[in-house]
């Protein structure tokens, strides 16, 4: 069955020529020095969304294809590099996303589903792999529960549904017609199966089955597997090696018996050497380089303060040569500095000088590049480089509208919790303020564990601070991306240790001098929004107000409603990580309404499935019971986090006008006739 549909209006964003630098300068309005109340800020861009995903070069430089946000959906579009025309769209409907895509030959395109309910919602991958060729022809999809099974040797069983998820292991860049799987059957705690997958018939074939259940397969460079990583009902996390594809499987590592916890992320060119990204006890995750006929382990990189957070390959292989560091401005670092890939880096990173710099994808033979840049005041600029004449050409934009001179700096921050403990965050402030003595809006980030701000170009970040507000983001126990202990220590602080980091980051602010005492609200998303109101009732006289956006207030709850609790091991997660209902009820801002003495905006969406509208219902009642001041906006429509734009544009308006009458910032321009939004 094919799923593909026609969405060319989109395209005219997508491929539009970048605006000239002199036209960019005046669309969007300069970041205030100061401002001033009843002031206006016109916030329509903010609202929109980004005209790409992500964006790939095909092997031989003919097409582009970029995966693109289309409200609660996002497709896949081809485009030709030559005359930026589009040649193929793929896209299966409402809540489905387009979450990665391969190249597996010149022409053809593996596509990775996943489904989310809101734009916040982390996705769910759905196990389903499509493919498409370049020219729109050949659409279907491959595996997933909407193939009448297409089992091991098969093509179509008819009246049986196939009930497994399916991802991509390696794509085997020697072939054009297959790629290397895992399948998982949904049946609890299933063994996997590594299997070779024809991208155009759907004909699969058992190449491996995996000693361990829920895997994950790494490959050496001839595509024979080599690794499995997985955990069975224990939920101890196991390795096992074997030399070939007749060898038997030896267990090499496990969480129960070593301290340290190894995951493979390839080999080196002559198979000698496997590379490791390994977890320890104490500080970040390093890189180690294992000798298979040895079975010993060498460090070769590690950072002092944060871990690895993505691996840099060499192209058109799974080889790693390199890592980003991203505490701060991200930064790259190679297993060998003087490698052909380090140098092209260094040569790219001064051609960028001040930007973040990553290479996308490259042609087979090397030649092109396309390369994405970006910075704290830039959502991103994607070029087209030529690494023999060493040009760079700009190929499309994230968001051309945005001028990055008028956009407001970030800076990291560090500082020390209570009990020693460093963190580290990011403070944005208003474009040519003294960043002293600021109205401040302090935002935690939501998830919360294994998740972190980042030194980039955030949206909210921009918005407020163009309202003349200091961001305040810290990454507080139980962030990812400094180590397994850092997160580990977050385990079972909700309204604890994890809400003391926020506090002492915000009394941290008001130290140095930046954040006007009198004058700072708190505000997050999912998490970040009960972490907001747990601040407000645990901090009455620090919080001037308070605003929380598709929140969770009621943690009992969490244990009967929403989708973690209906999850295999959802109700493991949940008291491992959060703690037990009747833990969970002294932390509970829905039930501490009566300590809050700042006004509340709550908003949340009715189809939000992570964090249920009861909860902000629940919130709401409570603090009018209490006698708190409290606005809503409610979206039946919408689910973990706004969609539409003119639905972004209310809540954005909303915000503003409700931090500007504790704080004293812009408010926002009255909507145009045609973005009234329908609630």
């Amino acid at each position: 069955m094919k799923y593909w549909t026609s969405v060319w209006a989109l395209l005219a964003a997508l491929v539009a020529p970048r605006a000239l630098a002199a036209e960019a300068a005046t669309a969007v309005p300069a970041a205030p020095v100061s401002a001033q109340p009843g002031a206006a800020l016109e916030i329509d861009d903010f609202a929109r969304n980004d005209t790409f995903h992500d964006i790939k070069l095909s092997p031989t430089g003919e097409f582009y294809a970029a995966s693109v946000p289309m409200d609660d959906e996002a497709a896949l579009v081809i485009f030709s590099r030559e005359n930026m025309k589009p040649t193929a769209v793929f896209r299966i409907g409402r809540h489905n996303h387009v979450e990665d895509f391969w190249w597996v030959s010149p022409t053809r395109v593996l596509i990775g589903m996943a489904q989310k309910l809101g734009s916040l919602d982390r996705p769910q991958l759905t196990g389903e792999l499509f493919a498409i060729n370049a020219n729109g022809s050949g659409a279907d999809v491959l595996v997933g529960y909407r193939v009448q099974s297409r089992g091991a040797g098969t093509r179509i069983q008819p009246k049986k549904v196939e009930s497994v998820a399916a991802f991509l292991v390696d794509d085997l860049p020697a072939e054009e017609r297959s790629v290397l799987i895992s399948v998982q059957p949904f049946t609890a705690d299933a063994y996997s199966r590594a299997e070779r997958l024809d991208t155009f018939t759907g004909q699969r074939n058992l190449v491996a089955i995996s000693p361990v259940r829920n895997t994950g397969f790494t490959t050496d460079n001839a595509g024979v597997v080599r690794f499995a990583e997985g955990y069975g009902k224990d939920r101890i996390q196991k390795l096992f090696y074997r030399q070939s594809n007749d060898g038997e499987w030896q267990l090499i590592d496990s969480e129960d018996r070593d301290a340290d916890m190894d995951s493979p992320i390839g080999f080196a060119a002559a198979d000698k050497t496997a590379y490791f990204r390994t977890k320890h006890t104490q500080g970040p995750d390093s890189i180690v380089a294992f000798d298979v006929a040895t079975q010993t382990r060498k460090e070769i990189l590690r950072d002092k303060i944060a871990d690895p957070a993505g691996i840099i390959y060499r192209n058109n292989t799974q080889i790693p040569v390199g890592v980003f560091f991203r505490n701060g401005k991200p930064r790259t670092v190679f297993f060998d500095k003087n490698s052909p890939e380090a140098r092209q880096y260094k040569s790219l990173e001064a051609a960028f000088a001040g930007d973040a710099v990553r290479i996308t994808s490259q042609t087979a033979d090397g030649r092109l590049a396309l390369v994405e840049v970006w910075n704290d005041r830039s959502p991103g600029d994607v070029f087209l480089f030529d690494n023999q004449s060493k040009h760079a050409a700009h190929a499309l934009s994230r968001r051309s509208w945005f001028n990055p001179a008028l956009m407001a700096p970030v800076r990291p921050i560090e500082l020390s919790a209570r009990d020693g403990l460093a963190l580290h965050g990011l403070l944005t402030t208003p474009k040519d303020s003294s960043g002293k003595s600021l109205p401040l809006v302090v935002m935690p980030h939501g998830g919360p564990y294994g998740i972190e701000d980042r030194w980039q170009f955030d949206d909210v970040a921009q918005l407020l601070a163009a309202a003349g507000y200091a961001v305040l983001q810290v990454n507080f126990r139980g962030s990812g991306g400094y180590g397994e202990a850092f997160e580990q220590a977050g385990r079972r602080e909700w309204g604890g240790k994890m809400q003391d980091d926020v506090t002492d980051a915000t009394r941290w602010a008001v130290e140095q001098g930046i954040a006007d005492p009198s004058r700072i609200c708190i505000y997050g998303a999912s998490y970040g929004a009960y972490a907001a109101l747990m601040g407000a009732a645990r901090e009455p006289s620090l919080y001037k107000c308070a605003a929380g956006y598709v929140g969770v207030y009621d943690l009992p709850l969490m244990h009967t409603t929403g989708d973690i609790q209906r999850r295999g091991s959802g109700e493991t997660y949940l008291r491992d990580w959060i703690g037990t209902p009747q833990a969970l009820e002294n932390v509970s801002p829905a039930r501490l309404a009566s300590r809050i003495k700042a006004p509340v905006f709550l908003a949340a969406g009715g189809e939000d499935e992570r964090a249920p509208q009861v909860h902000s219902e629940r919130m709401e009642k409570a603090l009018r019971e209490a006698g708190v001041p409290v606005e809503t906006l409610y979206y039946k429509t919408e689910g973990h986090g706004f969609y539409e734009e003119a639905h972004k544009r209310e809540f954005y308006s909303r915000l503003l006008a409700f931090l500007s009458r504790s704080l004293g910032g812009k408010v926002a321009t009255a909507p145009k006739p045609d973005a009234k939004a329908k609630k």
